[in-house]
């Protein structure tokens, strides 16, 4: 017994009865990964745009107008620099998982092309996942060079880049989480409003802007904040790039973005697997 799966390879009966090799599922896994990739080399300019266009003005209204205007203290562009790469990292996963599920299972049905290789359900969501974590980590990433053309320089500790590094993917990797189960949970209709609702309180209770643990004099406040996963990816970066500012240890912040990925993980892979299903 056999049956073709790919053009010009035929599987054996022991494939089809216990499922694809390990070999085949890497081969596919590397083919949808690089598929997304060529994709958004053919669209960077909207890549470009979607990613940096509000952190930059972020950067350059907070960080360098009003500081120069004397508004704000010379200090503050190290204490809000920190919080928008953590910012840019979780929102670009967030939107690179989200946007293309809300399409890919509502109109244009491209879903249907991954749910056909050969790899379990859970594989194709984990390289949705993948790859949305890698697009948000380039984006953080770029957003060092841009802080020093925009700001002049950036703080950086060579001792703190294990922690930046380790923040930064758990950050991306939570980001792509919420993603898929607002990609998979918000009917395609709802998704601007869904966003709209979504990214506000993300935006101005992440710790972007200001270090949580001076929030004591504003109790609630701290602890609406404490449930966003976003803060403590600011104050790891905090405690990675500007451990002179008083933040969140950067242990604590790791377990708890250990413990949102696992919630929103498994909230997101029951998502995809529902509407795969149907």
């Amino acid at each position: 017994m056999t049956a073709t799966t790919t053009p010009g390879r035929v599987r054996s009966a022991t494939e089809v009865v216990q499922g694809p090799t390990w070999a085949l599922m890497a081969r596919s896994f590397g083919s949808l990964l690089r598929r997304d990739v060529v994709v958004t080399g053919k669209d960077l300019v909207s890549f470009v745009a979607q990613v940096f266009l509000q952190p930059v003005f972020f950067l350059f209204v907070f960080g360098k107008l009003l500081t120069g205007l004397g508004y704000t203290s010379s200090d503050f562009s190290s204490l809000l620099f920190p919080g928008l790469v953590a910012l840019t990292a979780t929102v670009t996963a967030i939107q690179a998982t989200a946007f293309p599920l809300v399409a890919e299972f509502g109109w244009t049905k491209e879903i249907e092309d991954r749910l056909l290789a050969p790899l379990p359900l859970w594989v194709v969501a984990a390289e949705k996942l993948l790859f949305a974590s890698l697009r948000a980590m380039v984006a953080a990433a770029v957003m060092f060079p841009i802080g020093i053309g925009v700001l002049g320089s950036v703080p950086y500790r060579a001792a703190g880049l294990g922690l930046l590094i380790g923040i930064g993917l758990l950050g991306s990797l939570v980001g792509a989480c919420i993603g898929m189960t607002i990609g998979t949970f918000v009917p395609p209709t709802k998704i601007s409003m869904a966003f709209s609702l979504i990214f506000t309180p993300l935006l101005f209770t992440g710790a972007t802007q200001y270090p949580w643990p001076l929030l004591t004099h504003l109790r609630w406040f701290q602890i609406v904040t404490a449930a966003n996963p976003i803060t403590y990816v600011s104050e790891g970066m905090r405690a990675a790039l500007v451990p002179s500012i008083p933040h969140i240890p950067g242990w604590i912040c790791v377990l708890a973005l250990i413990g949102s990925l696992a919630v929103f993980g498994i909230i997101g892979l029951i998502g995809f697997r529902r509407r795969a299903v149907d």
